[in-house]
């Protein structure tokens, strides 16, 4: 590697393993292709691998390199934000620049998820707009063990409602899908479909809240419980909302597997085991970072200016029993 140089982006955690070209123009899918098994050795034992340097001018450039580790693309479907598709990549999820989103895996409020996650810095925004990353197997140790084992034990219940004009529609969250498509999609996951009128819907799924790493055998914090829940949401929209529904009939909301309520103290805790864990850098143009979705969680600072962010996903787990 006479022109990359590596090193950690965190050395003090050894975490995010860092390839800095050292000459212009090189090409990061040639580059790629001639070291997958280093890039996937790394991704092991640092959580997350960061090209920086290399010549990216646009999203076609970033398909091509997330197709040398051999996996398709994932299309997604239930998702949970709004997105667009550009090419086979996607845009990162279009909040408003003021919003933060909380730390999490990619699609682990339901049994099955992508294995790694790819993102495309295009534009960088002039301040802020970091996708900060944490150790899901860190978190999952600093969460109190009574916590961490009230969750293990029930799991996490999500309950949503798709309404068009309050959160995402059914029709996007299950893009090229009519009613049928969606319930057998559903019936495949165990996840419980009710029509309602107005051509709304609302879907239950009761899953996972810790999960184990297939290749190093850790266990991750892998549900998005504090991301669900209505306390997620701030306060002044949070009693809007309440005033003209019922609980039940928010956008997104969660509770443990049994259907108890998750208290405040247990989401605190979870929220904190996050912030303690959670590392931040600023993106440059051009950077691909690679990350192992159950080893790593991410989101998104606020930010100001322009931000470009492309994403893809590949592979897929289950936590479901196997047939």
């Amino acid at each position: 590697m006479d022109n990359v140089k590596e090193s950690f982006l965190y050395p003090d955690w050894e975490r995010v393993a860092l390839f800095e070209a050292t000459e212009p123009g090189l090409d990061p899918v040639a580059w790629a292709a001639a070291n997958a098994d280093l890039l996937d050795a790394r991704l092991l034992t640092a959580g997350a691998c960061l090209l920086r340097g290399f010549d990216v001018p646009d999203a076609t450039v970033f398909s091509q390199f997330v197709r040398v580790f051999g996996q398709e693309m994932a299309e997604y479907t239930y998702r949970s934000t709004p997105r667009s598709k550009v090419g086979d990549v996607y845009t990162s999820t279009e909040y408003p620049a003021t919003e933060v989103i909380s730390q999490h895996n990619e699609m682990a409020y339901t049994s099955t998820w992508p294995t790694k996650i790819y993102f495309y810095s295009a534009i960088p925004a002039q301040r802020g707009g970091e996708t900060p990353l944490a150790d899901s197997n860190a978190v999952y140790e600093r969460i109190p063990a009574h916590v961490r084992d009230r969750f293990e034990q029930h799991g996490v219940r999500y309950v949503r409602n798709y309404r068009a004009g309050l959160g995402v529609s059914w029709e996007e969250t299950f893009p090229g899908l009519d009613r049928e498509g969606v319930e057998r999609f559903c019936a495949e996951r165990g996840i419980v479909v009710e029509w309602l009128d107005g051509n709304s819907l609302r879907t239950t799924e009761t899953c996972q809240a810790v999960s184990v790493h297939p290749q190093t055998g850790q266990k991750v914090w892998m549900n998005q419980a504090h991301l669900f829940h209505v306390s997620s949401i701030n306060e002044a929209t949070r009693l809007a909302l309440l005033e003209i529904m019922k609980e039940e009939d928010l956008p997104r909301n969660a509770y443990l597997g049994d259907g108890s309520p998750i208290t405040d103290d247990d989401l605190a805790a979870i929220r904190a085991a996050y912030d303690a864990e959670t590392l931040a850098s600023p993106w440059q143009e051009g950077d691909l970072l690679m990350v192992d979705n159950m080893l790593m969680s991410h989101g998104r600072k606020s930010f100001e200016g322009p931000r470009k962010v492309l994403v893809a996903m590949t592979g897929s787990y289950s936590s479901l029993p196997s047939a």
